[in-house]
């Protein structure tokens, strides 16, 4: 029997070293002690084969020569200039061996994918136990009866990401304006409990019901009603009497609200119970306060003993769309704009294969902005985000997959219809959900298909805060009470009817050369950045902007930008560079813009709030003589150089509009004035300070200084706080900056950064796709480091790739990586395998001893220097000021 690692540590034995640690649902619910469910993580150590394979189904086929991987899974790794269709179609196949624990042999077991890309069958020790069509839902498949005891058990997943019009999207990816990728590009879990339990939504396929069904009715800050429907399914062999025990738990771990049903279910079949509780005095769910409650639901015996159970997180709100008095939340008229961004899942290097801590860290970001709604464009995104919506307080308007295209063949419309209800089912709980998209992105779909698009998600959400949206342009629009367009005139306006902008800021020449004010590559330097960020924020020329939409009544309630992140495209050549950071979600000058307009005041909440001031210029010979500053702060002084002008702003308070509009001193900044301080010895004077006073006091600081002689490499991770877990598929950003001495980024040079990693973690992509060695843009080079399923340390160290005396001295940095937080089942022999496969390490490691006598070369250097520096003073140009 092959030996079978299983880690089991629960979050509140695990010694963090942070303050706050993210939880993420698994299969849809969270875990809860002794109610005898269990979950494992099937992600590590997959056998995976990229092509055609007759004959991979079956349990004996020999695999041994294929590649192992560890799920999220996205076929392959790629470069950051991943657009043009450049990634992998087609077959594509992955075999997990494994020994189950006999522990679980008496357990219901369910295998649950979060998604995987295109069309796909799962096997099971050769027997096909499920078929599915469309890439962003879930696949839940049960395998009580196929597995085998005591032996080796293979699961076996074939899937084609390739052109197929009969499921959504459908548009062959050459034409598509977002990348397909493809493979098992989110978790899988091994969902275990007793044959009486609470089902699956996704699994059941229950109109308006199956599994756990939360919603609200009668909110307000007196009182809420919580409803409550469970569908419970007995698959034993005799009749069961119990309950079901609901207990609502605050933060504070208090119970204010309990409930019990009866529950009487013969053998073989299913049923739904309604169950409701009354909260008094509620703590209501907002952005700015996202107030989560911990719901348990447990199911009992006549004795009083846990047959089922699991947890569920719940937020209590209200959510109204009044037409022409706008949008209503807990009873009240939101007193603001709604401003947010749109999201693709893609990341750089790994694509739509992204780990959970990932994309809470995407959300962590987004919310830092003081933005409020998230649209999941054009799809269902992976839980972990929506978890995290939940937890930071980010709105979420959710998409049935779809992008301009529509199939006359019926077969499309009711795999359409699949995936709303589907949609509907797996994210119904989440009190992040703002919106409902069910109709098709861009798309000229029949009349009647909107229609029915709407009555789906009103029959699966049969309950009080339930909302459709559809462009206003688009057949059907009447159906709905929201609708999306750019602002319109009054006089043009249904006073029944809500609007938003479902998309704002983009603006291209043509539809085929994309070439725009808003799309600026990070790597483009200061004036492309600050022409995309004054673009976004109110330009010269007419176009609907973040100042535009704030002058809008509550009648158009605001919009999202396209686009929060850089992201891959099909049709296009070019990457979409229109985000506010890049594609390894490094920030660009419009993401400090956007930060301006978050209220000065501090969030209660987890994100970052409060007063800030960003100097957006580097202080180069090629930087403006113009200076633009952001900052949310009442006042604004910028001092340039020691003892040199000091010049203010003061916000008018009267003004309408955006809170904080772009900052401009004009003609501040003299790159003469650097070179005559400089050559007289005294660059340090040469600097600009920043100084953001709300009241008359300084609340916010911001120093920039020019970057002198590039002397070193700076390393620092990006991960907002947030552990890095030992689960074989974590992974977390290392960004190498090239600095002077001081510490200050030298943005303007061609280097190539090589990495390598020793420990318990691994090199996301190699030299094939440019991540390792990497190419130095705007002053860094990103790299991704993956966690084995080991928790350790991890030691990263990276160098310039061609190495001289007087070049950057290496720099290094180390992090842990933690306990996973649920078990994982695996074949360590298989997880070697993986460590082997997948090692980008460049294999020049230096000692501690080199590393050391890079240091002093440098210090030796300087004052070698000097002789230089000198000579080039006595014999160069003089200056003559």
């Amino acid at each position: 029997m092959k030996r079978i690692f299983v880690s089991l540590v629960y979050v509140c034995l695990v010694l963090m070293a942070y303050a706050y640690e993210p939880e993420y649902s698994t299969a849809g619910f969270f875990r809860l002690p002794d109610t005898g469910r269990e979950v494992y993580s099937m992600n590590p150590a997959w056998r995976f084969y990229k092509g055609k394979s007759d004959g991979a189904q079956a349990k004996e086929f020999d695999d041994k020569n294929w590649l192992v991987v560890s799920l999220p899974n996205g076929i392959e790794y790629l470069p950051t200039e991943a657009s043009g269709c450049v990634n992998y179609q087609g077959e594509i196949w992955y075999r997990k061996h494994f020994t189950p624990s006999v522990a679980l042999k008496e357990k219901k077991l369910f295998l649950y994918f979060e998604a995987i890309m295109g069309k796909s069958r799962i096997y099971v020790n050769g027997k096909l136990l499920a078929e599915h069509f469309g890439g962003y839902l879930p696949v839940s498949v049960d395998v009580t009866e196929a597995l085998k005891w005591g032996e080796d058990n293979v699961i076996a997943v074939w899937a084609d990401n390739s052109d197929d019009p009969t499921y959504a999207p459908g548009k062959p990816q050459d034409v598509l304006d977002y990348s397909y990728f493809g493979g098992i590009y989110r978790d899988c879990w091994l969902v275990a409990h007793n044959h009486v339990f609470v089902t699956d939504p996704n699994y059941e396929n229950e109109t308006g019901g199956g599994g756990l069904f939360v919603s609200t009715d009668n909110v307000s800050e007196q009182s809420a009603d919580v409803l409550l429907k469970v569908h419970v399914r007995n698959d034993g062999k005799l009749n069961f009497s119990g309950n079901i025990l609901y207990s609502l738990v605050d933060r504070d771990g208090q119970e204010v609200a309990a409930t019990n049903v009866s529950l009487n279910v013969h053998k073989g079949i299913a049923v739904s119970r309604n169950g409701k509780m009354k909260v008094k005095k509620p703590h209501l769910w907002t952005p700015s306060s996202p107030y989560l409650y911990n719901l348990y639901i447990r199911i009992c015996d006549k004795k009083g003993k846990v047959i089922d159970g699991y947890r569920r997180r719940v937020g209590i709100r209200s959510i109204e769309f009044k037409g022409r008095d706008g949008f209503w939340l807990n009873g009240k008229p939101y007193d603001k704009p709604l401003i947010g961004a749109n999201r693709h899942q893609d990341f750089a290097v790994v694509g739509n294969a992204v780990a959970n801590s990932v994309h809470w860290r995407d959300a962590k970001k987004l919310k830092d902005l003081g933005l409020e709604v998230i649209r999941n464009a054009h799809c269902p995104q992976d839980p972990a985000f929506m978890d995290a919506c939940d937890e930071l307080g980010l709105f979420v308007i959710v998409n049935t997959p779809g992008w301009q295209f529509w199939n006359d063949d019926p077969i499309f419309a009711r795999r359409v219809y699949s995936d709303i209800r589907n949609m509907v089912r797996r994210d119904r709980n989440h009190p992040c959900v703002w919106l409902w998209e069910p109709i098709l992105n861009e798309t000229w779909y029949p009349e009647d298909f909107a229609g029915r698009a709407k009555d789906v998600v009103d029959e699966e959400y049969p309950y009080p805060s339930c909302y459709s949206g559809c462009d206003t342009q688009a057949k059907g629009a009447h159906y709905f009470q929201v609708q999306f367009c750019h602002p319109m005139v009054l006089s043009k306006r249904n006073p029944k009817v809500t609007y938003f902008t479902r998309e704002w800021g983009d603006n291209v020449d043509n539809w085929s050369s994309h070439n725009s004010p808003s799309r600026a590559a990070r790597n483009w330097g200061e004036q492309p950045m600050l022409v995309q960020a004054a673009h976004y924020a109110s330009p010269y020329y007419d176009y609907i902007c973040y100042d535009a939409l704030y002058k809008e009544s509550s009648w158009h309630l605001g919009g999202c930008l396209w686009h929060s992140f850089d992201h891959q495209r099909g049709y296009h050549p070019d990457p979409f560079y229109g985000g506010l950071m890049d594609v390894f979600r490094q920030p660009k000058y419009s993401y400090y813009m956007f930060k301006a307009q978050r209220p000065v005041t501090v969030s209660d909440g987890l994100s970052e709030s409060g007063p800030m001031v960003y100097i957006a210029h580097e202080m180069t010979p090629f930087s403006s003589r113009d200076v633009t500053v952001y900052s949310n702060c009442d006042e604004v002084r910028l001092t340039v150089n020691k003892g040199g002008k000091v010049y203010t702003y003061r916000k008018d308070k009267m003004r309408k509009g955006m809170p904080s509009p772009v900052i401009t001193f004009s003609g501040v900044f003299d790159f003469m004035t650097d070179k005559k301080l400089t050559r007289d010895k005294h660059e340090e004077d040469v600097f600009m300070f920043a100084e953001g006073l709300v009241d008359g006091k300084v609340v916010a600081t911001h120093k920039t200084m020019p970057a002198r002689r590039a002397e070193q490499l700076r390393l620092r991770v990006d991960n907002e706080g947030v552990n890095l877990r030992a689960d074989g598929s974590d992974f977390v950003t290392v960004v190498a900056e090239v600095t002077d001495k001081n510490g200050n980024v030298k943005r303007l040079n061609n280097y190539y950064i090589k990495f390598f990693v020793e420990g318990e973690g691994r090199i996301l992509g190699g030299a094939d796709v440019l991540a390792n060695p990497a190419p130095v843009k705007w002053g860094s080079a990103p790299v991704l480091i993956q966690s084995t399923t080991k928790p350790g340390k991890i030691k990263v160290t990276a160098s310039v790739l061609f190495e001289g005396s007087q070049m950057p001295v290496s720099g290094e940095l180390e992090l842990n990586s933690f306990a996973p937080t649920v078990p994982l089942l695996f074949d360590m022999k298989e997880e070697k395998m993986i460590k082997q496969a997948e090692s980008f390490s460049i294999d020049d490691r230096k000692s501690s001893t080199e590393l050391e006598v890079e240091r002093l070369r440098r210090e030796l250097n300087e004052l070698r220097l000097k002789e230089v520096e000198q000579q080039q003073t006595d014999f160069g140009e003089k200056l003559d000021f």
